[in-house]
């Protein structure tokens, strides 16, 4: 077995301290999980759906940000108040 290692040449980067806060690329990913739903996103950040919404387009190309509403309207992991109303 081969052991693969950093070049000789590799700089690490420097350690960046956690603030506590999700970033916006953290908040696409949770977004993009379907069985994440957007009373969970803002349990865990405080951002309401419109505003999740709101970062996607404004982070995303359009392409991707038409397919991901696509993906998630009406699905009912990710509006789980609506679905449990019904």
């Amino acid at each position: 077995m081969v052991k693969r290692g950093f070049p000789e040449s590799f700089i690490a980067a420097e350690k960046v301290e956690d603030e506590g806060e999700l970033t916006v690329s953290e908040i696409i990913a949770i977004a993009w999980d379907d069985n994440t739903s957007f009373d969970e996103i803002k349990a865990q950040s405080g951002l309401a759906e419109k505003d999740i919404i709101k970062i996607m387009r404004t982070h995303m190309q359009p392409s991707s940000f038409r397919l991901w509403r696509k993906r998630v309207t009406g699905r009912t992991s990710k509006h789980s108040v609506k679905a449990t109303k019904d």
